[in-house]
């Protein structure tokens, strides 16, 4: 009778530890299949030219996603999608849609270099909005087409700092600090910045800005003078950006393909392809672990203690 109930008690706690887990993975596991099945198009595969279709949404980060998101666009997203692209012989010609307020400088560039190095055609349609890092991306690409009413533009670069110095002495919080240098903790949370550190952290932006100056005017054919002029953070909707000579044309998603189609040398209506991001199976699994774990304390503040160059359309 002891050993059957042992056996029992073992039993249970076998059931109940490996259920969830392989409901968990099962559950991954199709989710993954179905999204290999939608990429391939779930029938028969249809065959001729093609134009590629690829969407970027959200903030530019250079990791998997943002701080509390999934969503995003990163470096690794967009060559992902670019290979699938470059693999495919049908595909001629890429459209790029990006609907984006920008983020990281370091991840924009890297992907503004990806689609530079690209060898088949891209045409860029811009949604709701392409500002800032979603508009410095855009400059990578060979045409590029703004929605009417898209906002774009936005040239610039942006860092900020959380001071709680304020709020920690009222509530009789105390910070001990120790560095090796007085600009170590500069832009930290428990002080404010001196005269001199917002000069010395000036500069490191002034710099970064010089840079999307320069290839805004190399990539869009334009004198420098006049980029600067426009480059004070501005953002434009997509009639002024033609004007101002930022985009080639204003139109819609079918003029962006029709584009594409032309450039790649499609002759007559294309088939489009719509080309998405698959993960992998361990990729899909670690994406549900993130999201179902919230942020800790810890992790809140170290994001909000570490300072960044964005290039980002600060949007009320």
């Amino acid at each position: 009778m002891k050993e059957r109930n042992i056996l029992w008690v073992f039993l249970a706690f076998t059931l109940g530890f490996m259920l969830p887990v392989c409901t968990c993975v099962g559950s991954c596991f199709l989710s993954v299949a179905s999204l290999g099945l939608l990429a391939e198009g779930g029938g028969p595969a249809a065959t001729g030219p093609a134009v590629a279709v690829i969407r970027l949404n959200g903030a530019i980060t250079s990791g998997s996603a943002d701080a509390f998101s999934s969503a995003g666009i990163t470096p690794d997203l967009v060559e992902n999608q670019l290979v699938q692209a470059a693999g495919n012989p049908d595909v001629k010609a890429v459209v790029l849609r990006i609907n984006s307020p920008g983020g990281s400088v370091v991840a924009s560039n890297q992907i503004y270099h990806t689609l530079r190095e690209f060898d088949k055609p891209i045409v860029v349609w811009m949604d709701e909005t392409a500002a800032s890092g979603g508009y410095y991306i855009a400059c990578g690409t060979d045409y590029v087409i703004a929605h009417p009413d898209t906002l774009t533009g936005s040239i610039g670069v942006i860092s900020q700092f959380i001071n709680a110095d304020d709020l920690l002495e009222e509530i009789g919080v105390d910070v001990v600090v120790i560095t090796t240098g007085p600009r170590k903790d500069t832009g930290g949370l428990f002080r404010d910045m001196t005269d001199e550190e917002r000069a010395y952290w000036q500069a490191i932006i002034d710099e970064v800005y010089d840079e999307f100056v320069d290839i805004v005017a190399e990539e869009r054919g334009l004198a420098e003078e006049t980029v600067r002029e426009l480059a004070d953070g501005s953002v434009y909707t997509g009639r002024q950006a033609l004007e101002l000579g930022l985009v080639d044309a204003v139109g819609l998603p079918q003029d962006a393909i029709a584009k594409a189609a032309e450039l790649g040398g499609i002759e007559g209506k294309p088939r489009v392809i719509e080309i998405e991001a698959v993960p992998s199976f361990l990729e899909a699994l670690y994406t549900y672990q993130d999201q179902s774990t919230p942020p800790t304390l810890e992790e809140l503040l170290n994001w909000a203690a570490t300072p960044s160059l964005e290039f980002r359309f600060a949007r009320p």
